[in-house]
């Protein structure tokens, strides 16, 4: 987690006060006042309170949903609870201890409790973020895959949760060894990673954290969703006005979760930056404590996009709001599950007065796949037809995808 910090290194370049304060925590492992007025402290204290109650309500309510409902059990939303958990443990073990110090206008566990603090927050950050690309990353792969997905195969999934675990680990153990430190950061009320020391040791550390935990993921989520649009795209429906409709939703999406990446972490990169390649004293301690408050909203955020605007997860918790069964539906099918179903005597059928309407689309060459299940609104369910493998005649794919209103 890439986050502006006062280390003793730089107390030249900041507060002396502050820097007075730290070097009085660093060596005996007590407290250190903040920088901020009383009344910055309780802004930044409401802040983080609001944070780290919605945050702990939403991921827990995730993890009711998904252990209550066997429906919910399937490959991809193994990885949303994946990010539910990360998230949950920043607001655990990190968010109450940043908000104590607020409260107090000091850091209370002193320096271990600091070097703690930065690391666990650091590494369930990274987590999520990783966790974020690899998701976008498998609905891109089912997309492309040139045969249908098993709903039970719970390999490929364990393999990135376990993968986002293991990379996030490789980027957060370094400090805790000699290249760069955890240390307090900002004002003085958090800790995390120390990108204001100009020695090549952290430079080199920032320059890497910077491109290997925000901007590859960044990349990786653009890429994926941007395929996945396009191929929503091509798809030129029966009903017209339903396909641009279908089309508006998925772009909506991706450009909300995009969005919403971007405010979260990229004021995390923007500091890193200017405090490494900047002049010192640029980043102020007092605007420093903006890009973790920002990082840590997307605790709040990521249950809100991945899993409440679904309708999977939203039919589930409207029936434990009732204590009933959920309404099944199409978007309650798994979406890694592919069925292949025959095309013969659809035409016969004539439109069906159901709660569902058909987008039918040609591809040439190899046979498309399936269209993931999408984390607002949309998840189609896809049926595929292949052509015959003695010619070369185009696939018929079918969505079948669920009507709003």
């Amino acid at each position: 987690m890439i986050v502006s910090n006062v280390s003793l290194s730089g107390c030249a370049d900041f507060n002396s006060a502050l820097c007075a304060g730290a070097g009085e925590g660093h060596l005996g492992g007590g407290s250190y006042r903040t920088t901020l007025t009383p009344t910055g402290n309780l802004v930044v204290a409401v802040c983080l309170g609001f944070i780290g109650t919605f945050g702990l309500i939403n991921n827990l309510l995730v993890l009711v949903l998904f252990c209550r409902y066997k429906m919910l059990r399937s490959p991809i939303n193994l990885l949303l609870i994946n990010i539910s958990i990360s998230d949950l443990l920043v607001c655990v073990l990190g968010t109450p201890f940043s908000f104590a110090a607020s409260t107090q206008g000091r850091w209370l566990i002193g320096e271990r409790g600091c070097v703690w603090y930065g690391f666990a927050n650091s590494l369930c950050g990274i987590v999520s973020l990783i966790s974020l690309a690899v998701l976008s990353y498998e609905r891109y792969s089912t997309m492309m895959a040139p045969t249908e997905a098993d709903s039970s195969n719970y390999r490929k999934i364990s393999l990135g949760i376990i993968m986002s675990w293991a990379y996030s680990l490789i980027w957060t153990l370094p400090p805790l060894f000699g290249w760069s430190h955890y240390g307090p950061e900002g004002p003085g009320t958090t800790c995390s990673v120390d990108w204001t020391a100009k020695t090549a040791n952290n430079i080199s550390y920032i320059i890497c954290l910077f491109i290997f935990c925000l901007i590859v993921p960044f990349l990786v989520i653009v890429f994926c969703y941007g395929k996945l649009l396009s191929a929503i795209r091509q798809v030129s429906g029966i009903n017209a006005s339903m396909s641009r409709k279908r089309e508006q939703r998925v772009l909506f999406m991706v450009v909300i979760m995009v969005m919403c990446y971007l405010i979260c972490w990229l004021p995390y990169g923007i500091m890193a930056i200017l405090a490494t390649f900047g002049p010192p004293g640029l980043v102020t301690p007092e605007a420093s404590i903006i890009p973790s408050v920002l990082a840590k909203m997307s605790t709040v955020i990521n249950p809100v996009i991945y899993v409440f605007m679904n309708k999977q997860f939203y039919r589930c918790f409207q029936a434990l709001l009732q204590c009933e069964t959920p309404r099944r539906g199409s978007s309650l099918k798994s979406s890694s599950k592919v069925p292949t179903k025959a095309m013969r005597g659809v035409a016969g059928t004539g439109p069906r007065r159901t709660n569902e309407f058909l987008f039918m689309v040609a591809s040439l060459g190899q046979p498309a796949a399936a269209v993931p299940q999408l984390g607002l609104s949309c998840e189609p369910t896809i049926d595929i037809t292949k052509a015959p493998s003695s010619d070369n005649k185009p696939v018929v794919v079918s969505l079948v995808a669920h009507r709003d209103g």
